[in-house]
């Protein structure tokens, strides 16, 4: 007996798109929680986890980058939020490295 292939509507593929997103959101919010415990509370370094997490935002802006997906506005919020990121982040080294 030859299987058919169903043909998927628009509302499976809005809630698989869902359903992803929400993974995205778990794994990603799930490894900076364990970067921070990992820094603040065993006073350890975590950039194989952080790695993780910027890696997998910027396979996900390149990929609507490449199929330009991406609003006109979109890189201008893009660079502005990895802007902001840094400083953040300088300022932290420079106030908790001592």
């Amino acid at each position: 007996m030859i299987s058919r292939l169903v043909e998927r509507d628009e509302r499976e593929a809005r809630i698989d798109l869902a359903a992803d997103r929400l993974s995205y959101l778990v794994l990603s919010y799930g490894l900076l929680l364990l970067v921070a415990y990992r820094a603040f509370v065993r006073g350890e370094a975590s950039w194989d986890l952080l790695g993780l997490v910027i890696f997998g935002g910027l396979v996900g802006i390149g990929y609507r980058f490449r199929t330009r997906a991406a609003a006109r506005g979109w890189a201008a919020i893009v660079v502005a939020t990895v802007v902001v990121a840094a400083i953040v982040a300088a300022v932290l080294v420079l106030t908790l490295g001592r």
